[in-house]
C-alpha cells in the first residue's frame, strides 16, 4: 500500500479473540468497516451522504493475513482510497501492530440510491472530494479483486452485470 490517506487506532479488546487466544478472522473486516466509515466521514461527512440520498454497498471484500493478533495488541488501521469510478470505490486497508504488518484488505464499494438501493453514480461532489484525498497513480499490479468480482456471473446485486467494477 502507498501512503495512506487515514488512519484508526485501535486495541484488540478480549471478545473478538477465539478460543486459541488470537483474534477471529471476522474481526479484521470490523474494523476495516471502522476505518471506512471513520475515513470517509472525514473526507465527505457521512451526515451529507446521507441527506443527498446516498448510500453505498460492499461488493466485493478480499483480506489476507500475514501474522496473527492477539488481546490488547494496538493496531494501526491504514486507509488509502482510488479515485472513484462511475458508481464504484475501491479502497485499501494495512492493518499494522508497530512495524509488523498484520493483515491487508482490499474492498470495492458501490454507491446506491438511499432509498431503492438500486445502483447510481457518485454525486460529482463526493468524487471530487474523494478523488483530492486518493492516489492517481496506477497501481503496479492489477486488482485480483475487481477482476474476479467483474467477471462472476452473479454479484452483490444478483443481477450478473459487471457494475463498474
Amino acid at each position: 500500500m502507498t501512503i495512506p490517506h487515514y488512519e484508526m487506532e485501535l486495541r484488540v479488546r478480549y471478545v473478538e479473540c477465539d478460543m486459541q487466544g488470537r483474534v477471529f478472522n471476522g474481526h479484521y473486516l470490523t474494523w476495516v468497516d471502522m476505518a471506512s466509515t471513520e475515513a470517509l466521514d472525514h473526507i465527505v461527512g457521512i451526515s451529507n451522504l446521507q441527506s443527498s440520498g446516498v448510500d453505498y454497498v460492499v461488493a466485493a471484500a478480499e483480506l489476507t493475513f500475514c501474522q496473527p493478533t492477539t488481546f490488547n495488541d494496538r493496531l494501526l488501521v491504514q486507509v488509502r482510497f482510488d479515485p472513484p469510478g462511475t458508481a464504484s470505490l475501491r479502497s485499501e486497508y494495512t492493518i499494522m501492530r508497530g512495524d509488523e504488518r498484520i493483515a491487508e484488505c482490499a474492498i470495492v464499494h458501490v454507491c446506491v440510491d438511499g432509498k431503492t438501493y438500486e445502483k447510481r453514480p457518485w454525486p460529482d461532489w463526493l468524487r471530487d472530494r474523494v478523488a483530492a484525498h486518493s492516489s492517481s497513480a496506477q497501481l503496479p499490479r492489477a486488482s485480483s479483486l475487481q477482476q474476479r468480482v467483474a467477471g462472476q456471473p452473479e454479484n452483490a446485486f444478483g443481477d450478473g452485470v459487471a457494475h463498474d467494477l
